[in-house]
């Protein structure tokens, strides 16, 4: 296949991909305003101007639209309270409801995907400590150590977790310390001396530790996918504070655009493709589907952020109302989110005019 055919197929899975993201989100939408008996005009596929209508059910028009690229959700009265059976015109908590139910939606993909990945791969099991890397004419090599050892006790003590093991190798620097080790299902002592002063990016014994991976099922594949939301959650939280104190260089944490997504996206899909020549055609695509969880949580988060014209703008004013039980006037509601879709439109122009200047390179 040409390059050309490649790079085409590439765009057209990326959108694809994309798109089931920005569906998902928009069905959660719906599914919050269906269950509250909000009526909705109209279910897009795309964006405008429209193709073709695909069916009515339920009072709501399904359309395919030409712009390839996500869909909406247009329901009755979003803007409008005086039209009854309408967003605008339902209580407050409905409302609230209907706006967490997008991002929501993307943040239980993301947990998906995630399990997926691990029912693929398999997780590590934290209680078993790994030799994955020993480094040359360290003491770990000199005594025998190889990749893939697994460390049982030291000095007769269990090894639980790999910091338990640094642990006592650094309460042991320059003794000399017993290591059972389990190789090929066979236990095997060795002796060695932790250095006192290694040699920089070193530790005492010169090892990387890790943890062997565990075949799962999904039920058990979904405290890893939470844990793994979280963290990409915690992880976005923090970045603002890391970004002012220095402690991660602000090319590093640069917003990305499509373009600069789809970049990401085929260096990805490269990967995978090279993991699965030199290993098995079988081999599941772990980086696009780690990459695909990491757009949906941060695309779920992303519209919880306080910006007009997003959900988390619109969920802004609603907060008031529920305290208060005076709502903001539509009128002016309507108006900061126009002018805030409009300066979105044109960050989004910087942001992807900077992504073609400066393509993102994956390290």
């Amino acid at each position: 296949m040409s390059s050309i055919s490649n790079l085409a197929l590439t765009i057209v899975e990326f959108v694809i991909s994309l798109g089931i993201l920005a569906f998902l989100h928009e069905l959660g939408h719906f599914l919050i305003a269906r269950l509250f008996k909000i009526e909705v005009d109209e279910f897009g596929f795309g964006f405008p101007p429209r193709i073709v209508r695909l069916f009515r059910l339920g009072g709501t028009d399904f359309t395919l639209n030409w712009i390839p690229f996500g869909a909406f959700v247009r329901p009755k009265g979003e803007n409008d309270p005086s039209i009854p059976g309408g967003l605008a015109a339902s209580n407050p908590w409905k409302r609230l409801a209907v706006l967490f139910g997008g991002p929501v939606m993307n943040l239980l993909a993301g947990i998906l995907i995630f399990s997926l990945v691990f029912v693929k791969v398999g997780a590590p099991d934290p209680n078993v400590v790994q030799i994955v890397g020993v480094s040359p004419d360290s003491p770990a090599s000199v005594a025998g150590i190889q990749n893939g050892d697994i460390v049982l006790t030291v000095n007769g003590t269990k090894v639980t977790e790999s910091q338990n093991l640094s642990d006592m190798i650094r309460q042991n620097l320059g003794k000399q310390v017993t290591l059972s080790i389990k190789r090929n299902n066979q236990e095997i002592v060795l002796k060695t001396t932790p250095r006192v002063n290694p040699p920089q990016g070193q530790g005492p014994l010169g090892v990387l530790l890790g943890n062997p991976v565990r075949p799962i099922n999904w039920f058990e594949s979904i405290p890893y996918a939470i844990q793994m939301t979280y963290e990409q959650i915690e992880q976005m939280a923090l970045l603002p504070g890391r970004l002012i104190a220095g402690n991660i260089p602000a090319d590093q944490a640069r917003v990305v655009g499509p373009v600069g997504m789809f970049d990401i996206y085929q260096q990805a899909r490269q990967r995978d493709t090279q993991n699965q020549a030199a290993q098995n055609p079988q081999t599941p695509a772990v980086n696009t589907l780690l990459l695909m969880a990491f757009i949906s949580v941060a695309l779920g988060i992303t519209n919880l952020l306080p910006i007009p014209a997003l959900d988390g703008g619109r969920i802004l004013f609603v907060l008031p109302e529920i305290v208060t039980h005076r709502r903001v006037q539509p009128e002016f509601e309507n108006t900061v989110h126009m002018i805030g879709f409009a300066l979105l439109i044109l960050v989004l122009v910087v942001i992807t005019t900077n992504d073609f200047l400066h393509p993102i390179a994956l390290p």
